[in-house]
């Protein structure tokens, strides 16, 4: 069993925001396979799947983006999930270029709260995961950035993003994070 969890805020009113790029790539991913989130638990949206032949929950925790630890703890528990193995967690990124793609096996939130909160209730930062990079503002504050909608110019690089974040998803679940690594990090 795996787990894919899409980091983000809750409510209509973040749904196109450049924070919430977790939600709107398993958002992606799902219309891409037919799939509809149909749970609600654990502090989150989810579903239970299958995709080539590998079992998957894919959450968007709706705890707000700074507690995202505490849904993604109870379905790692619930459904015996090793985080340093079998967890993948999908966040934004100010200091990567809009619409670049990381996946990391460890190392530090880079500032991303979703991500520091998991490692908090995990007691580890070997979590892996993927960032898609949102860009850093060109004046204001990142908060209200992070908050504001991708903009005109950037919504058919996200969307180029986002189909290639959904084919790493499927990557990773069939060939594993180094795999993965090899190929959508040098994109």
């Amino acid at each position: 069993m795996k787990l894919v969890v899409g980091l983000g805020n809750p409510g209509f009113q973040y749904e196109k925001n450049r924070h919430n790029v977790g939600f709107q790539c398993l958002d992606f991913f799902a219309v891409q396979h037919s799939i509809r989130f149909d749970k609600k638990s654990m502090h989150a949206i989810w579903t239970k799947t299958s995709i080539g032949g590998q079992e998957v929950v894919l959450a968007k925790p709706q705890t707000y983006m700074n507690l995202s630890g505490t849904s993604v703890l109870q379905l790692a528990n619930f459904y015996k999930i090793n985080p340093r193995e079998d967890l993948l967690a999908i966040s934004d990124d100010l200091d990567l270029p809009t619409g670049k793609i990381r996946l990391r096996t460890n190392g530090s939130s880079g500032g991303q709260n979703g991500l520091k909160n998991i490692f908090e209730v995990f007691g580890t930062q070997e979590i892996q995961r993927m960032r898609i990079g949102i860009g850093r503002p060109h004046y204001g504050k990142p908060h209200d950035y992070v908050l504001n909608d991708f903009s005109a110019e950037q919504v058919p690089i996200i969307t180029d993003a986002l189909k290639k974040a959904a084919e790493a998803i499927e990557t990773w679940l069939a060939q594993g994070i180094a795999k993965a690594m090899n190929i959508y990090n040098n994109l």
